[in-house]
C-alpha cells in the first residue's frame, strides 16, 4: 500500500501547501490578448487537458507506493482523457442515487475498499518559464487528491467543485517534466457532497499551469458602490500582491472607450479606486458590462464589472432598486456522454436555451459551476444564486439531520466551502446571492458560514433553504438569512405567507414545480400569486435537464439510462430524469409551458369587439421598444386578417391599452381567433430578430352560428344474430356487441376500421408525477377496470335509426365498483354515431386518471388531422403553450418520448379530430365537452406502464385512440404538492357526450 499520510479522514486538514482561495482570472500578456477571452492566447496559461496515464485500482490498499517516481514505468497504463469522470469511461461503478450516501454512515470515517485513480502526465517547460513563479490548477477533482511532481510530494486537496492551486516553483525543470496525481473516490468531504446526481469521480475539470511574475497581483476583490439615484457609482479595487508593486488600472466601458484610469503603488495590500457618472447599471435584461484591466510588471488581469444592487427592502427583493422577479431553474453540471464534465459550447448552448424561453434565473444545485459559466452569466444576462458545495442529506436516514451541522469537529469543513465559494466567484455581477449548500439540516456551522459571508461581501444576500425545517429540531435563529427559502411548498401557502404582515423577508421557491416526465403542470397556478404579491421573489424550477447517460444496447439502439441500468445495487432509479431538456438539450413540453408563463410581455382581452386589449410589460428593467407584436385573425384555423404593431415604448411594471385594426362580423358559422405574438426586433446573442418571445390567443366575439345541414334521412338496415347487432347503410356496416356492450366493427367503403371492441377506459400510464397516487390508484384497481354489463338491449329501431341501451359498472378484483353508468349508442342513416354515457362514481374513491372511449383502429390509419389546443400536448394544468388552430400529424408525430414511458401526447380543448389511413379513410370525432381530449398511439396505457425505456416500447401496427371526457391534470407530485382540486377528474356524476362518423376525407 502507497505509504501516505491518510488526510482523506483527517478532519484537521483539507489542504496541505494548497494556495489561499483568491478570484478567478488568468493572467495575459497584453490588453490584445486580455481583450480576446480565451484562455490559450495568454503566454502565461499552459493547459495539461488531454491524455494523461492512467490506471485504476478498486482500493487504495492496492496501489504500488513508488508510481509517482521519475523512474516508475507508467507505459502500459490505460490513456484517459482529462478532464473526464472515471465511470464514463469504464472505470468503477456508475451510480445515481438521490442523497443516502453510498457506504456506510459512520462520518469522517470512509470505506476501507476506496476506490483510487492514478494520473501520470509529461510536459515541457520552457528555460523561460523558470525565471517564472509556476503554479498549477486544478479547478475541479472528485473527491479529493495527492500531487507529486518530478517525484516530490507538492500538496493535497479536497472539497471537489471549486479550485485547487499549487505553487510548483521549486520542482519544476527545464525541459521535460512528470506530474502524478492520486485521486480517491472517497474522502471525509464526502459526507457533504451527497447531493442528487450521479456519483461521479475523477478529474473533470480543466487543469492548467500558470506563470507569473516573482511579484504579481494574487487577489482582486472589485467592491463597488452607487449613490441613492444611481448617478454615480464607485469602483474599490482592492488588491493583494506577492510583495511591492507598482499597478496601473484602466476602466473601459461596454465599447471599449476609457472611462477612468489611475496607478498606485501596492505593497501587500492596497486598492486602486473609480468614480463614474451616469453609469449604465447591469441586470439579465440589459447585462452591460464595464472592462477593469490591471497591468503590473509583463501581466494584465482583466475583470467584467457590472454596477447594479442587491437588496430586499419591506420584504421585496430588489434590484438597482427595483422590484424583480426570478425566473429560474435549478441546474446540475449535466453532460449525456461526460458525465460531470461540461465543455464551454455546452454551458453556452444551455445558457442560449434559457434565455431563448424567459428564463433569467441560475441557482448552481447544489455546488459552484466552473468559472467560465458564471463569466458566461455576466455577459448574456442571468441572476446566479451560487451554491456551496455542501450536503449532507444522507444523514437524514441514518438519524439526525444536524449531526454535522451542528459539529464542531465539522466546522472547519463547513467554512472551508463557504471561503473558497465566495473568494472565487466574488467579482461576478451575476451573482445576487450566496447559498449555504442544500439541504443539510441547520445550526451553527450554517450560521458561522453566513455571518462569514455577509461580513466577507455585504453586496450580496446569504440564501440557505434548510432553516424551515423546525421538524428537523434545526436552530431557529434566521437572522444571519436575507431571505425565507422554501422547496416545493404550495399555491395557497406561500399565498398565506405574502398576506402575513409579520414576515418581513421575500420569499424564495429555491425549488418547486418539479419537472420530472410528463409535466410541471402547475406554473400557472404560481405565478398568479407571485405577481400579485410584492413579497414573492420568484423560483427556481426543479430541474434543468434530465440526467440520462447515453447508452446502447448490446443491439446498438441508443438509449438514456438512469439508476439501476449498470447493476448497481443502491440507486433511485429514473429520479434523475426530471428535467425541462433531454440530456441532449432537446426541450420537453414543459420547457415550452415554463416559456409561456413566465413570458415578459401579459396580453388581455379589454373589448374585443372594438380590437381594445391591455399591454402589461412584466420586464423588470427594459421597456418594450425590442419586441414587434404581430397579430393575425383565424377562422378554423385559416387566416383572414393579419398585421403588425412596431415598438410599443411602454416602460417597465406599466400597462397601457393597444386598438389592433381588425374587423369581425357579427355572426359565422364557426368561431374567429385573435393571436398576438410577440418577437424580437433586433438581433441578440441568444436569438435573431424575429424570434417570438409570447403570444396570446384570445377568442373573438362572434356569434357562432351553425350552418344548416341538410337533413338527410338514409334508410339502415338492422339485423341480430343472438347478442350481435348489424347496422348496415348506404356505405357503412356497424356492429354491436349486446354481451359485451360494446362496438365490435366499424367500416366505410368496405374498409373495416375497428380492430377491437371498443371500451370505456379511465386508467393512464401513470406519470412520474403521478408516484403517490398511483398506489390509491392500484389498490382500486383502475389499471384493472374492466366493465360488467347489467343490461344491454335495442331500446328503439325505426326506418333511419337504432338505439342501444346498455347499464354497466366498472371495477377491478376485490373492490366495490368504481362506478355505475348508463352507456346510450345512436346510430343513424348518415353512419354517424352519438355516444351518450351518464356515470355515477363510488363515493370515497381517489379521483380518476381519466374516463373516455377507447378505440382500437386497424393498421394503417396514422394520419391525424384536429382542430384544438397544438401543435404539442396539452392538458388541464399544462396548456397555456398551445395554440388553437388545425392541425395535421402522423401518430408519430404525437407521440412525446419521454425516457421513462409514461402518459403523453394528450390534447386537451379539442373540438374534432379525424384518425384516417393513407387514402383519407377513417373516424371523425367530436364532442360538446369542452374539455374533451384524444390521444393517438402506437401503444396502450398498459403498454407504457410496463415499459422502463423508451427504447423497450415496442410499437404496435393498431392505432389506439382515446377520447376523453376528461383527464385529470400532470401537476408535479414527483416531488411537490399533491394535484391541485380543480385539475382532478373527481365529479361524482357527469354526463358525457360523444360522436363518431365514418369518413372519406377525400368526398368530405
Amino acid at each position: 500500500m502507497i505509504q501516505v499520510e491518510k488526510y482523506w479522514e483527517d478532519l484537521e486538514i483539507m489542504h496541505v501547501n494548497r494556495e489561499k482561495p483568491r478570484a478567478y482570472y488568468i493572467p495575459h500578456d497584453s490588453r490584445a490578448a486580455v481583450s480576446s477571452g480565451k484562455r490559450g492566447a495568454s503566454p502565461y496559461y499552459r493547459t495539461l487537458n488531454g491524455n494523461w496515464k492512467f490506471a485504476y485500482y478498486p482500493s487504495v490498499s492496492d496501489v504500488n507506493n513508488d508510481f509517482y517516481t521519475e523512474e516508475a514505468d507508467v507505459s502500459s497504463w490505460d490513456d484517459l482523457s482529462v478532464p473526464s469522470c472515471w465511470q464514463t469511461q469504464g472505470y468503477d461503478q456508475l451510480q445515481y442515487v438521490n442523497y443516502n450516501y453510498p457506504f456506510p454512515c459512520d462520518p469522517p470515517y470512509m470505506p476501507k475498499n476506496n476506490p483510487t485513480g492514478l494520473y501520470v502526465r509529461e510536459f515541457k517547460v520552457s528555460e523561460d518559464w523558470l525565471e517564472k513563479e509556476s503554479f498549477v490548477v486544478f479547478e475541479g477533482v472528485i473527491s479529493c487528491f495527492y500531487l507529486w511532481v518530478n517525484g516530490t510530494f507538492v500538496g493535497y486537496s479536497q472539497g471537489s467543485r471549486m479550485p485547487s492551486e499549487f505553487r510548483i516553483t521549486p520542482y519544476l525543470r527545464g525541459g521535460k517534466n512528470r506530474m502524478a496525481v492520486m485521486v480517491l473516490k472517497w474522502c471525509d468531504g464526502t459526507y457533504l457532497e451527497g447531493q442528487d446526481m450521479w456519483r461521479y469521480s475523477g478529474i473533470f475539470r480543466d487543469v492548467y499551469l500558470l506563470a507569473r511574475d516573482q511579484v504579481h497581483i494574487r487577489d482582486v476583490f472589485n467592491k463597488q458602490s452607487l449613490s441613492a439615484d444611481f448617478s454615480k457609482a464607485g469602483l474599490s479595487c482592492e488588491l493583494d500582491t506577492t510583495g511591492v508593486l507598482e499597478v496601473k488600472a484602466e476602466l473601459l466601458d461596454a465599447s471599449g472607450l476609457q472611462v477612468g484610469h489611475t496607478t498606485a503603488r501596492i505593497e501587500g495590500r492596497g486598492s486602486l479606486q473609480f468614480e463614474v457618472n451616469c453609469p449604465k447599471l447591469w441586470n439579465a435584461e440589459m447585462p452591460y458590462l464595464y472592462t477593469l484591466n490591471l497591468y503590473s510588471g509583463s501581466e494584465v488581469l482583466s475583470f467584467s464589472v457590472g454596477f447594479r444592487t442587491v437588496d430586499a427592502k419591506d420584504g421585496v427583493f430588489r434590484i438597482n432598486g427595483q422590484p424583480a422577479k426570478l425566473k429560474g431553474v435549478n441546474r446540475h453540471d449535466s453532460h449525456p456522454e461526460l458525465g460531470h464534465t461540461v465543455p464551454l459550447k455546452h454551458m453556452v448552448q444551455d445558457l442560449i436555451l434559457m434565455k431563448r424561453h424567459n428564463i433569467n434565473t441560475i441557482r448552481t444545485a447544489h455546488y459552484p459551476n466552473d468559472p467560465r459559466f458564471l463569466e458566461l452569466c455576466n455577459r448574456y444576462g442571468f441572476y446566479v444564486i451560487d451554491e456551496a458545495d455542501l450536503e449532507c442529506h444522507g444523514v437524514l436516514s441514518a438519524g439526525e439531520y444536524n449531526i454535522l451541522s451542528r459539529n464542531p469537529d465539522w466546522k472547519m469543513s463547513f467554512m472551508d466551502r463557504i471561503v473558497r465559494l465566495v473568494e472565487r466567484d466574488k467579482n461576478h455581477a451575476s451573482v445576487m446571492m450566496w447559498s449555504l449548500g442544500n439541504e443539510s439540516g441547520y445550526e451553527v456551522n450554517h450560521i458561522a458560514m453566513a455571518e462569514w459571508a455577509k461580513n466577507r461581501d455585504a453586496s450580496r444576500l446569504v440564501h440557505y433553504e434548510g432553516a424551515l425545517y423546525p421538524r428537523f429540531n434545526c436552530n431557529p435563529y434566521e437572522e444571519c438569512l436575507d431571505i425565507e427559502s422554501r422547496m416545493y411548498d404550495t399555491p395557497e401557502s406561500i399565498e398565506q405567507y405574502a398576506l402575513e404582515e409579520k414576515n418581513i423577508k421575500p420569499l424564495f421557491l429555491c425549488e418547486y414545480s418539479h419537472a420530472m416526465g410528463n409535466g410541471p403542470g402547475d406554473l400557472k397556478d404560481y405565478w398568479e400569486l407571485i405577481y400579485k404579491y410584492p413579497k414573492l421573489m420568484g423560483g427556481c424550477v426543479w430541474e434543468w435537464c434530465d440526467h440520462g447517460i447515453q447508452t446502447r444496447t448490446p443491439e446498438g439502439v441508443p438509449y438514456f439510462a438512469y439508476g439501476g441500468d449498470f447493476g448497481e445495487g443502491l440507486h433511485d432509479g429514473n429520479y434523475c430524469i426530471d428535467g425541462l431538456v433531454t440530456p441532449d438539450r432537446k426541450p420537453h413540453t414543459g420547457l415550452l409551458e415554463m416559456k409561456q408563463i413566465i413570458a415578459p410581455v401579459r396580453i388581455e382581452a379589454v373589448d374585443l369587439r372594438s380590437g381594445t386589449v391591455k399591454i402589461t410589460n412584466l420586464y423588470d428593467f427594459s421597456d418594450l421598444s425590442h419586441l414587434s407584436f404581430q397579430w393575425k385573425v383565424e377562422q378554423d384555423g385559416h387566416t383572414l386578417q393579419q398585421g403588425r404593431v412596431e415598438s410599443l415604448q411602454l416602460d417597465p411594471h406599466k400597462e397601457m391599452l393597444l386598438n389592433i385594426p381588425y374587423k369581425l362580423p357579427a355572426q359565422a358559422v364557426c368561431g374567429y381567433d385573435l393571436t398576438i405574438s410577440c418577437r424580437l426586433s433586433v438581433d441578440t446573442l441568444w436569438a435573431e430578430a424575429g424570434y417570438e418571445v409570447a403570444f396570446k390567443q384570445l377568442e373573438l366575439p362572434v356569434e357562432v352560428i351553425p350552418a344548416e345541414v341538410s337533413a338527410i334521412s338514409c334508410p339502415i338496415q338492422v339485423s341480430r344474430e343472438d347478442h350481435i347487432v348489424r347496422i348496415e347503410g348506404l356505405d357503412f356496416v356497424h356492429e354491436f356487441d349486446l354481451f359485451e356492450g360494446a362496438l365490435t366493427g366499424l367500416s366505410k367503403h368496405g374498409v373495416k376500421l375497428l380492430g377491437a371492441p371498443s371500451a370505456f377506459s379511465l386508467w393512464r400510464a401513470p406519470t412520474d408525477n403521478d408516484v403517490h397516487i398511483k398506489k390509491a390508484w392500484l389498490k382500486e384497481g383502475y389499471d384493472q377496470a374492466a366493465m360488467r354489463v347489467y343490461r344491454s338491449e335495442i331500446l328503439e329501431q325505426t326506418e333511419s335509426l337504432a338505439v342501444i341501451s346498455v347499464d354497466f359498472s366498472l371495477g377491478g378484483l376485490i373492490r366495490y365498483p368504481i362506478l355505475h353508468g348508463q352507456a346510450v349508442w345512436r346510430f343513424d342513416g348518415t353512419g354517424q354515431i352519438t355516444l351518450k354515457v351518464n356515470v355515477k362514481i363510488r363515493e370515497d374513491i381517489p379521483y380518476l386518471p381519466r374516463f373516455g372511449l377507447r378505440l382500437i383502429m386497424n393498421e394503417g390509419a396514422d394520419k391525424v388531422e384536429y382542430f384544438g389546443y397544438g401543435p404539442h400536448e396539452s392538458y388541464i394544468d399544462k396548456r397555456y403553450s398551445t395554440r388553437r388552430g388545425r392541425y395535421s400529424a402522423t401518430v408519430d408525430e404525437l407521440f412525446e418520448p419521454y425516457i421513462r414511458p409514461q402518459e403523453n401526447g394528450s390534447h386537451y380543448g379539442t373540438e374534432w379530430v379525424v384518425v384516417t389511413n393513407i387514402l383519407g379513410i377513417g373516424l371523425r370525432f367530436t364532442s360538446t365537452s369542452s374539455d374533451f381530449s384524444f390521444n393517438a398511439a402506437h401503444y396502450t396505457p398498459e403498454d407504457l406502464a410496463a415499459a422502463t425505456h423508451h427504447h423497450k416500447l415496442i410499437k404496435r401496427k393498431e392505432t389506439i385512440i382515446h377520447l376523453d371526457y376528461k383527464m385529470s391534470g400532470v401537476g408535479s407530485s414527483a416531488c411537490g404538492p399533491e394535484l391541485m382540486k380543480p385539475y382532478r377528474l373527481e365529479e361524482k356524476e357527469f354526463e358525457y357526450l360523444l360522436n363518431l362518423k365514418p369518413v372519406c376525407m377525400e368526398d368530405e
